[in-house]
């Protein structure tokens, strides 16, 4: 028989590897072999990946490494240190990303081993991820879920993962939820309890919602970031992000928000959480063979957001000076009435931590079905990969 020839691993070092490692994904999935993949759009890399443009690197940094067998390209991996993490948490743990790979475990292990010496030649003691490049962006690997779509800018990848990620010597840390509200348009009724609990709320004057608006951009900006820092503050894995951080990634969605899906709410006169929901532009995206934005990929993403049934709620925070199992059952009661209001079909609350009981239970309280499960793993940079078969 004859044996696989040897891997390689190489970091990155001018633009021609960078456009080779953004591409990786179109060499490993088809529309055939994997129908549920939608290709990412390709500048949202780019920029999720530069270390020169994106306020993220202000406070951190990134090597990008490809696996090569044969001069083949056969994976990638991104290994990141994040300091302003470490800042916050008092630790040492450094981060993988941008993790594509062949069901090969050689190539995985080689994958994993260059991410975690470079971490650990920064004196970093732990190595968690994937995060592409952090919390605030897509991350985890899909562990259940496989047969659905992805909604956009969540991760699909095969079940094979899995294994590679557990052969690797690699743990679970966290994982992710992608909870499914399944509006019907005719047999919708909020729980009894939960109308009361609004319309009490309503009569009082106290809670009260309204859109976002884009056409005062920078005050809802800083609005929305003042509520962030303070509501995920004790979320695992948070870091405080700075405003231009928060600003770079909210102009990314200036075009695309449906300001009827996001929304601030106030307590007594006070801005004391928000919720953020764009279209699920993956519907259009998934014909976006090529990922690239131009000529035609912003053409349906516009497109659909005229015609749009389903939607992904991306943010949901409440200040933990108004938090309150009424106040967040009121925000996805609110979410689904204007969900009936445009006539969609459905949503997807995406991603949170399963341990997060005070937002899983009411939403699950509401009908809403687990559909989709990330994964975020974890080992020691020292630790070697596991012997396997």
């Amino acid at each position: 028989m004859t044996q696989p020839h040897a891997v390689t691993v190489r970091r990155v070092s001018n633009s021609r590897e960078l456009r080779d490692f953004v591409a990786f994904p179109w060499r490993l999935y088809n529309e055939r072999e994997h129908p549920q993949w939608v290709p990412p759009l390709r500048a949202s890399v780019y920029d999720a990946l530069d270390d020169s443009k994106n306020p993220f690197y202000k406070d951190a940094a990134r090597e990008l490494f490809l696996a090569f067998r044969d001069g083949v390209p056969v994976g990638r991996i991104a290994a990141i240190e994040n300091r302003a993490h470490n800042r916050f948490h008092g630790d040492r743990t450094g981060f993988f990303g941008f993790f594509e790979s062949v069901n090969d475990q050689q190539v995985a292990d080689a994958l994993f081993d260059a991410a975690s010496s470079w971490l650990a030649g920064r004196g970093l003691e732990s190595m968690c991820g994937p995060m592409n490049p952090s919390t605030n962006y897509e991350c985890g690997l899909l562990v259940e879920g496989f047969e659905h779509r992805p909604t956009f800018m969540t991760a699909w990848n095969p079940p094979w993962y899995d294994t590679l990620c557990a052969r690797a010597g690699l743990t679970k840390a966290k994982d992710l939820l992608g909870l499914w509200f399944s509006i019907d348009q005719k047999g919708f009724a909020p729980p009894e309890m939960l109308e009361r609990h609004a319309s009490r709320a309503a009569e009082k004057g106290r809670i009260t919602f309204r859109d976002i608006d884009p056409s005062k951009f920078d005050r809802e900006v800083a609005l929305c970031w003042d509520i962030y820092n303070n509501a995920w503050e004790r979320n695992w894995g948070f870091v405080p992000m700075e405003h231009p951080e928060f600003h770079h990634m909210a102009k990314d969605m200036k075009l695309l928000m449906y300001k009827e899906l996001s929304f601030i709410a106030y307590v007594d006169g006070e801005p004391a959480g928000f919720m953020f929901a764009l279209p699920d532009y993956n519907v259009a995206l998934h014909r976006n063979r090529g990922g690239r934005l131009f000529p035609l990929g912003l053409v349906r993403m516009l497109l659909h957001k005229r015609l749009a049934k389903t939607a992904r709620v991306m943010a949901l925070g409440v200040k933990s000076t108004f938090r309150s199992r009424t106040i967040l059952s009121l925000f996805t009661l609110e979410i689904m009435r204007r969900g009936l209001a445009l006539n969609g079909d459905g949503a997807e609350a995406s991603w949170l931590l399963e341990d997060n009981v005070l937002i899983v239970k009411p939403m699950r309280a509401l009908g809403a079905t687990d559909r989709m499960r990330w994964r975020l793993y974890e080992r020691p940079v020292a630790t070697a990969p596991l012997t396997h078969e």
